[in-house]
């Protein structure tokens, strides 16, 4: 500690005593001499308050959610698969861009099913060559039955072959129809609307029809689905101790970087009944999503606005300490003396935690410097952006300093 040119006079005015000693105890001396004066220090053996920041509880109206983990998935997600086996010539289309119902996406090999078009279409007209030799053989052979220049066994012969050979025509049709369409379905195209997905096959495989024929996936991601599960802890925040749909006023979705998607949704699935393993409901919303921005797949929060709390308060999350007897406050009293608040507390509420019980009104809850505070310790309380008394400016304690 710092000595006075005094002090040193006064060791030295005592210079018949033992000096170590004389000077150990002037020197003690001094310095009680000196904080009884007024100098730095300690006041009367106690720690300087300690400037901190309050903000004044105010009750408020806050709306009554539920925010839980969710997943997104496409409305549809659609398979595409080969009709028709064959080596997998070109992929038409870009792996994960949007495509449009009835797009091209991959090209099977054609030349076998154009052969097999070409026989068709070949037999077709030998079949109906041979139908029309038929019709005109049974007419020839009716006309002879009239005349009885024939028997009736004869004559039904030849309507029984004239009905083989149009039966043959119609087989011959079936046939041309079926190799029409297998040559069609050599170019694989999107059956619906949506973002594709990764390709299956490549460049150069075989398709074995009836096989492992999956050649990529489209989903439908307008709208998108949101996946979630309540267990009965969560349940247990809101009227009665389950969900109402009906009391659901909005759906919110909290995206992964914290901020929230712009646009509302809608519950469009609640399960029945509780999942016996995991102990929860399941629940599905729907969000318009005709920007595209949410993929399917993404791990997002879902909020479930339930109607609004009365009376409650809005503190920072900062301010509230976890301790072995629950969560804490730390208020300013009346004296200016640090007092510790148990609070119930609730969900967040943006940036704050809603307290639902242990404030009042008026009461000043301390926001920073949490780690120095002690029960009972003295503090000097000021306003968010103020600073502490006795430290402000020209425009007055309190206040910050005007700007010359």
């Amino acid at each position: 500690m710092p000595v006075s040119p005094t002090c040193i006079e006064r060791v030295r005015a005592r210079h018949l005593l033992p000096g170590v000693l004389v000077l150990l105890a002037v020197l003690a001396g001094c310095s009680d001499a000196k904080q009884e004066s007024g100098g730095p220090g300690a006041q009367g053996g106690q720690m300087p308050a300690l400037p901190v920041t309050v903000i004044e509880a105010r009750p408020t109206r806050v709306p009554i959610t539920v925010e839980v983990m969710a997943q997104t998935e496409g409305a549809k997600e659609t398979q595409v698969r080969a009709r028709v086996g064959g080596v997998l010539v070109k992929r038409l289309y870009d792996e994960g861009a949007p495509v449009k119902m009835g797009q091209p996406l991959f090209q099977i090999d054609r030349a076998p099913y154009e052969i097999a078009l070409a026989q068709a279409q070949a037999a077709l007209v030998g079949a109906r060559a041979q139908a029309d030799q038929s019709v005109r053989e049974a007419a020839r052979m009716k006309g002879l039955l009239e005349k009885q220049a024939i028997s009736r066994k004869e004559y039904d012969d030849a309507v029984s072959t004239d009905a083989i050979a149009q039966a043959s025509v119609q087989a011959a049709e079936a046939t041309l129809r079926q190799a029409q369409l297998n040559l069609a379905w050599t170019t694989v195209t999107a059956p619906v609307s949506g973002q594709s997905g990764r390709a299956e096959k490549s460049e150069g495989n075989l398709i074995v029809q009836g096989s492992d024929n999956l050649l990529t996936s489209i989903h439908l991601t307008n709208p998108m689905w949101v996946r979630f599960s309540l267990a009965e802890s969560d349940t247990a925040k809101l009227a009665g101790g389950r969900l109402n749909p009906k009391a659901v006023t909005g759906v919110e979705l909290v995206l992964p970087d914290g901020s929230v998607f712009p646009r509302k949704g809608r519950l469009n699935y609640l399960a029945s009944q509780i999942d016996p393993t995991l102990g929860t409901q399941q629940f599905r919303a729907e969000f318009d999503n005709g920007d595209g921005r949410l993929l399917p797949g993404q791990f997002v929060r879902v909020r479930l606005l339930t109607g609004m709390r009365d009376g409650v308060f809005l503190v920072p999350q900062t301010a509230v300490i976890q301790s072995e007897q629950g969560r804490l406050l730390m208020v300013a009293g009346p004296d200016n003396k640090v007092a510790p608040r148990p609070v119930q507390a609730g969900e967040w509420y943006g940036k704050d935690w809603v307290i639902l019980g242990g404030l009042q009104a008026g009461d000043k809850v301390i926001v920073d410097n949490l780690m120095k505070l002690r029960p009972g310790a003295p503090v000097v309380p000021h306003g968010p952006g103020e600073l502490p008394a006795g430290m402000g400016g020209p425009g007055g304690a309190g206040k910050p300093a005007a700007k010359g």
